[in-house]
């Protein structure tokens, strides 16, 4: 049985994009399995691009195929490669960043360039603004479906990927400062990259209050109390909470509502977050 495949884009649903890479694949293999990670990511966005695919690539069987393409970059010198994860798993992307987080919090075991003169759909060489169904649908499916191995894609390449930066989590005697990473999009509950080991240095238990102070750059976005709770449940609806996310990192929330829109909070490195014990008295 062939491996899963699964895509990643900002190419969105509103036209054929996505439904053309599914042809190239299956035109390579029938019976492959394909699914979608999503598709919804901003047009552009690498940052995002590389955080989804760590909120995601773990829980796939060892040796699903991921083919991810946020390629602002298409037809330029950056590299294709695909990457072997500690975990297992064969990530297909250009080298501009998508692996950032895969590398830092999983591990990236083995890379190698995407060769693609001999891994290209034939009569697509003067092609160059879609590498996704063209080169990256092709190969991906060929890996999943064993018509080729890891070693096969191309000559192996020393582990010097292009990375973004990450935020850097400060902890004192009384306060945990992180960056606010990405949304929980539908939801609207910015995640931060302070992971709940760090957050529980402070002492503050279940249902203690947590001072929290959101910035822009320079600019206080948000400066009030929330509850630290185990799920949303423990505060009334249209009350803020503090809880830890499915990654195991601090997240804050408004019960059935979006923090994000009420408070208009934007991610990147700049949106700085910090947790505090209240001072007493």
């Amino acid at each position: 049985m062939s491996d899963p495949l699964v895509f990643q884009s900002d190419f969105g649903l509103a036209d054929g994009a996505v439904a053309a890479m599914y042809g190239v694949a299956l035109s390579v293999d029938p019976s492959l399995r394909l699914f979608n990670l999503t598709h919804d990511i901003t047009p552009y966005d690498i940052w995002e691009a590389s955080y989804r695919l760590f909120q995601s690539v773990e829980y796939w069987p060892q040796g699903t195929v991921f083919v991810s393409v946020v390629d602002p970059g298409v037809g330029s010198a950056r590299r294709s490669v695909a990457a072997l994860t500690a975990d297992g798993h064969i990530v297909v992307t250009p080298d501009n960043g998508t692996l950032t987080h895969l590398a830092k919090y999983v591990g990236i075991t083995a890379l190698r360039e995407i060769s693609e003169v001999e891994h290209r759909r034939e009569h697509t060489e003067n092609s160059f603004t879609f590498h996704g169904r063209d080169v990256y649908a092709f190969i991906g499916a060929k890996l999943a479906g064993g018509t080729i191995d890891f070693t096969s894609v191309g000559p192996e390449l020393p582990l010097d990927i292009v990375t973004l930066p990450l935020g850097e989590v400060v902890c004192t005697q009384d306060s945990v400062k992180g960056c606010i990473d990405i949304l929980d999009v539908r939801f609207g509950s910015p995640w931060t990259n302070v992971t709940r080991d760090q957050f529980l240095t402070l002492g503050i238990g279940i249902g203690d209050p947590v001072e929290i102070e959101i910035r822009n750059g320079a600019t206080r976005v948000y400066n009030n109390r929330a509850t630290y709770g185990r799920s949303f449940a423990d505060v009334s609806v249209g009350e803020q909470i503090v809880y830890v996310n499915s990654l195991f990192r601090m997240a804050v929330a408004i019960n059935q509502g979006s923090f994000a829109r009420a408070y208009n909070i934007g991610t990147g490195t700049h949106w700085t977050i910090e947790f505090r014990r209240p001072s007493v008295g």
